[in-house]
């Protein structure tokens, strides 16, 4: 999966950290890559009329939406967001985030 920050300002790069930030924490470098980028016909495709903005893309099921525009959401709404697209699950649970106890079960 890649994560496009689209625009050119201060907060493009505060959002990329962020994004960075939320990655690294939940151990995703493996899984999505991020940029910044000020790539016109995303522009267009997407709509994007405020920066920064926030771009998922993922090639294999050719799917790619904005999902933040114009705001630098939280760290963990991030972190939320990102787990629910790649494992599928609701962020507010209990998750073991190792096998310990034996499975991807609340412990």
């Amino acid at each position: 999966m890649k994560i496009k920050i689209y625009g050119n300002n201060p907060e493009t790069q505060t959002l990329l950290e962020k994004v960075n930030f939320a990655i690294d924490e939940l151990g995703l470098q493996d899984f999505i890559t991020s940029e910044i980028t000020t790539d016109e016909n995303l522009k267009t495709e997407l709509s994007i009329s405020k920066e920064p903005a926030l771009v998922i893309e993922e090639e294999s099921i050719d799917f790619k939406d904005m999902i933040f525009e114009w705001i630098i959401p939280e760290i963990d709404e991030l972190k939320s967001m990102f787990v629910s697209i790649v494992w599928g699950w609701d962020w507010s649970w209990e998750w073991c985030w190792s096998w310990s106890c034996g499975t991807w079960c609340s412990c």
